[in-house]
């Protein structure tokens, strides 16, 4: 067996060797080790095919941290991405990894304040992450110069080809300068994007990293939608009716992460925490105590649960929902593994519905709503338990002689219906009190009232060309879900794809009810906002 690279032997400099390690990274995907050296080494163009969850945004971000001149005020790198949430994502993922630098990254979108952008700009950014709609907004105002960039990165082309980006893109091309570096990132290979490459990539590179399995059959993936103030009692509930839980609880700060430890274990949970401020030495002593199952909840940041390999876990939970569908598929896939079954649990607030969905679409999954345990189920399950293992007790264990002559004594003077009742009531009075458990308001009708208000824009991928018009999109959509149509509004028709605004709960319903395996997806959701 070949012993795989560490990033020491991939040319990056001590600077970036440190931010990785402090990143907690300690070995790199197929796909960095494939695009870091080539990144490096010459100016080639290149095209990458990786899959979503495999490390792109490093693959890239690592090289241009070295390649980047920061004395420069001037704007030398320009990635491209489809959405809003991706663009923030990478912005944050690039400037995590700068280290002791001071690269300035900056993500423009729509929805954010164009006056803010404008100020930041002028102030001068070397990376500029931005969605093709808002950049060619700033080019138009000329407040975005992008003729001297020497690198130009396309991340996730193909889902910008699916959301009707192409001609954005071909105009954003043209006011690059012709001798800089290209670089295309695309999960899959579809045949504009290869017309892409032929027409602005004067040749290039390719490489392709093996193709993995993010996420996994035997991880059963659920969401749960509860308020911030319920999400304790929420947590309490699941690690309640299960028997055996044995998780990893995601928290998105080391605050959040010593708070939950605290709570859990003022509750007389088995859990501990680990998080960057925690030292390795203390962090491999409580790796041992979970993996040994002495503790068997163990509280963590993303950074922290780098390199946790433990292959029975029953649950992870997202506390906090995940920054972006990368940091969503290392989640989960730290359950169902190795053959065994596993859960993954998310728990959303009403307003994170739609990233939730963003997530679910670029990760190529499906999170399904679930309804939390009611406090009898839990009791239930609790009482199940304890008769199970009372049974399990009278088969296989002999009961000490003094115990016994007590209990034979008991029963000589009491009834034995009411001095057993007597007797649990005193072992388990605490355990099956329902008072002990808080209360968790529904948040089932005020989340769907939300999502009644509340909107989503969807792509469609028909448009002037296809015959297609208002009306006839309507009466396609419903046609085929369950909508008024005083629901569908904002309708836009462009020459090759539409853009129309319709309630949150709808919204998902069209996706799916308009899904065809193998084909493209008429609608998807649109944030190209």
């Amino acid at each position: 067996m070949t012993k795989k690279k560490t990033f020491n032997e991939l040319g990056l400099s001590a600077k970036v060797l440190d931010a990785i390690s402090k990143k907690g990274f300690e070995e790199p995907t197929d796909i960095q080790l494939l695009t870091i050296p080539v990144m490096l080494k010459d100016d080639s163009n290149i095209i990458a095919q990786a899959q979503t969850g495999t490390g792109k945004t490093a693959a890239f971000g690592l090289p241009l941290i070295e390649l980047i001149n920061e004395e420069a005020k001037t704007v030398q790198a320009l990635i491209l991405v489809p959405t809003r949430e991706l663009a923030i994502q990478v912005s944050e993922e690039i400037h995590s990894l700068r280290g002791e630098t001071n690269i300035k990254t900056m993500p423009i979108y729509g929805g954010q304040s164009i006056d803010q952008q404008l100020r930041r700009l002028k102030k001068g950014v070397h990376i500029v992450v931005g969605t093709p709609g808002r950049i060619i907004d700033h080019l138009k105002r000329k407040t975005l110069k992008i003729g001297g960039i020497e690198h130009l990165i396309l991340d996730e082309a193909d889902e910008m080809l699916n959301m009707g980006f192409i001609e954005d893109m071909e105009e954003i091309m043209k006011h690059t300068n012709s001798d800089k570096r290209t670089l295309l990132f695309s999960a899959t290979m579809p045949q504009k994007i290869k017309d892409l490459a032929r027409k602005y990539m004067d040749g290039y590179e390719l490489v392709k990293a093996k193709k993995e399995t993010l996420t996994t059959n035997l991880t059963e993936q659920i969401y749960f939608e509860v308020k911030v103030s319920d999400k304790f009692e929420a947590l309490c509930r699941i690690i309640d009716i299960e028997d055996g839980f044995y998780g990893l609880i995601f928290c998105r700060t080391k605050n959040d992460v010593d708070t939950i430890a605290s709570h859990l274990i003022e509750r007389g949970y088995d859990a501990e925490a680990i998080h960057g401020d925690i030292s390795q030495q203390q962090r491999e002593k409580t790796l041992q105590r979970f993996k040994k199952q002495t503790v068997n909840i163990l509280v963590a940041t993303d950074v922290a649960a780098r390199g946790i390999d433990v292959n029975n876990l029953t649950h992870v939970i997202n506390y906090s929902l995940p920054q972006d569908p990368e940091s969503y598929v290392h989640r989960i896939g730290r359950t169902g593994r190795a053959g065994h079954e596993g859960t993954a649990i998310t728990f959303i607030t009403p307003s994170e519905y739609r990233r939730l969905m963003f997530i679910q679409r670029i990760a190529k999954t499906e999170i399904k709503k679930a309804k939390l345990p009611k406090v009898k189920d839990i009791i239930n399950a609790k009482k199940k338990k304890i008769h199970d293992d009372m049974a399990v007790i009278l088969e296989n264990e002999n009961v000490d002689t003094e115990y016994y002559n007590w209990a034979k004594k008991l029963l000589e003077e009491n009834n034995p219906t009411k001095i057993l009742a007597a007797i649990l009531n005193y072992c388990f009075e605490e355990e099956l009190n329902p008072d002990s458990y808080g209360e968790i308001k529904e948040v089932a009708a005020k989340g769907r009232q939300l999502d009644n208000h509340g909107k989503t824009r969807l792509f469609v991928a028909l448009g002037k060309k296809d015959q297609l018009n208002p009306k006839k999109l309507i009466k396609l959509i419903t046609g085929r879900v369950h909508i008024k149509s005083k629901q569908i509004n904002d309708i836009q028709i462009m020459e090759k794809f539409s853009f129309v605004t319709v309630p949150f709960d709808k919204a998902e319903k069209i996706v799916i009810s308009f899904k065809e395996k193998g084909k493209r997806p008429l609608f998807t959701h649109a944030n190209k906002k």
